[in-house]
């Protein structure tokens, strides 16, 4: 048979859009195709689970509505199908006079963007977190936790509950698009199979570029992957923060800083670093891919990156080889802890589109063919805000169809 609609990508992008087009045309006939053996394994299964509030995103942009839409969709949908949450708050914590200079003009955001905020001074924030030091605090209010893995899978099952066609263990290998339809082969089990569509969406994340030129898409950016290191503390420490504690950002860089998070399991993590990665889905101690490694050092735009962030990535690359260094961006703000616990826990991968130029992309990217849609960035916080971007993408889809 022939499908209205393929999607690629059982993370939490695609299996929203998946949910919400079948919601949207319930006569329609939807697949969607996941190469593991569970969803959401990648991006969406190796982040902080945090619900963010949209604190560092400037007012009025996609970014901003979309996180802040996000945040109630995301708790709606969970108090709708039992999934846990902790809306437990996120507190950054200033511990210098630049910093409370930063904290300032984020208060003054998050006031434009309608965020709840309330900032606290060093005696505040002591009396909020006994373990935590700093010169004050901006408390946000509207953040919370939760395991998104469970989201996706959630989805899926209402996916399929609503008519949708979700098959996971389906690698797709290639791609064909005529005039009427767009041919999908896949290996599933060690065997091809193929499937016909009349539309194609592509949410496919740290694959995004290669899915792409499948097509023959002309594109000028790529998939760079950045390796996010974590640590968990042991369980004696599970109760050290009451809040998720987060340094004050450097406006100059893409990644919020190392942070103590507080998990839905109870436990308590510290991370994430952000430096080079050698292989796109590079979760363990030792990740080399020789074809990742080859797509990026023949990319102009790798090191047209790696030559403008040099000092940030030297230090980077530092903290993450030696384990003292990277201790000293938690004690920053709680000195309590010891090297001893930074105990290890599973790596995250971020895939950042970089242009040809070496600018990294951090608003929506899209390309498309008369038959195809392929989502090539959906800039961070995109768990938080997956929802609305699901809308938005089934939004673009219906104008490109007319």
């Amino acid at each position: 048979m022939t499908y209205d609609y393929i999607i690629i990508g059982g993370g939490i992008v695609g299996m929203s859009t998946g949910w919400q087009l079948q919601q949207r045309f319930p006569d329609a006939k939807i697949l969607l195709l996941e190469k593991e053996s569970v969803y959401s394994k990648h991006q969406t299964g190796h982040n902080s689970g945090v619900i963010h509030a949209g604190v560092y995103y400037a007012p009025g942009s996609l970014k901003a509505q979309f996180c802040k839409a996000g945040v109630a969709a995301t708790m709606q949908f969970c108090d709708e199908n039992d999934v846990p949450y902790n809306q437990c708050g996120k507190l950054l914590v200033a511990t210098n006079a630049l910093e409370a200079e930063r904290m300032q003009a984020l208060y003054q955001r998050c006031h434009d963007n309608g965020i709840d905020v309330e900032l606290l001074n060093a005696e505040q924030l002591k009396a909020r977190e006994p373990n935590i030091v700093g010169v004050g605090g901006m408390l946000v209010k509207d953040t919370a936790i939760v395991n998104y893995q469970q989201v996706t899978t959630k989805m899926a099952e209402r996916f399929v509950e609503q008519g949708g066609d979700a098959r996971l263990n389906h690698t797709v290998i290639n791609l064909h698009e005529s005039a009427d339809e767009v041919m999908v082969e896949a290996l599933h089990q060690g065997k091809k199979v193929s499937f016909s569509g009349k539309f194609l969406i592509t949410c496919s994340g740290l694959m995004a570029d290669r899915t792409t030129k499948m097509l023959g898409i002309k594109t000028d950016f790529q998939i760079i992957p950045f390796r996010g290191e974590y640590y968990k503390l042991p369980d004696k420490y599970n109760s050290i923060v009451n809040h998720l504690i987060y340094p004050i950002p450097d406006p100059e860089l893409p990644f919020l800083g190392v942070h103590l998070t507080r998990m839905i399991d109870g436990s308590v993590t510290v991370g994430p670093n952000a430096v080079q990665g050698w292989k796109r889905e590079g979760y363990g101690k030792i990740n080399v891919s020789v074809r990742d490694i080859w797509d990026m050092v023949t990319f102009p735009g790798f090191w047209r990156v790696l030559k403008a962030n040099i000092g940030t990535g030297i230090v980077e690359t530092k903290n993450s080889l030696w384990k003292p260094g990277y201790l000293k961006l938690v004690q920053k703000y709680c000195p309590q802890l010891k090297l001893e616990d930074l105990q290890p826990y599973p790596a995250g991968i971020r895939a950042q589109a970089v242009m040809k130029d070496g600018s990294l992309v951090h608003d929506f990217l899209f390309a498309e063919s008369p038959r195809s849609l392929h989502v090539c960035n959906a800039p961070s916080p995109a768990a938080t805000s997956a929802i609305p971007i699901g809308n938005y993408i089934c939004d673009k889809v219906v104008a490109q169809r007319g």
